[in-house]
């Protein structure tokens, strides 16, 4: 994933959890190196990759509240992956029917 639309949808995010106006400004600062010509290669695995990573920087250190609003996103994050993850958990699991193809190789076996 691109770190530059990773960040942008992390600030829509934070815009939804009326998240501070110093939480944003981090968020606008790193999104500001990232369009750097020297950042254009840069990647993240995940938006969680990039939550994580904002909250390790000296603003969210030395701000409680900012730490919190992306603690919050984080958490919200997680809890949306897990439904995710459950529902395509729910989807694997169900049978499979087998095929009238598999059932005559069982006869021809058989006979």
């Amino acid at each position: 994933m691109n770190v530059q639309e990773g960040l942008q949808d992390i600030r829509s995010r934070l815009e939804d959890i009326d998240a501070l106006p110093e939480t944003l400004k981090l968020v606008d600062t790193i999104m500001e190196r990232a369009s750097l010509p020297a950042a254009s290669g840069a990647s993240a695995t995940s938006l969680t990759q990039l939550v994580r990573m904002l909250m390790r920087s000296p603003v969210a250190n030395s701000n409680p509240k900012v730490y919190n609003d992306l603690v919050k996103l984080e958490s919200a994050m997680q809890v949306k992956a897990e439904e995710i993850r459950a529902i395509r958990e729910e989807e694997e699991s169900k049978p499979i029917p087998k095929t009238k193809k598999f059932y005559k190789d069982q006869k021809k076996k058989k006979g």
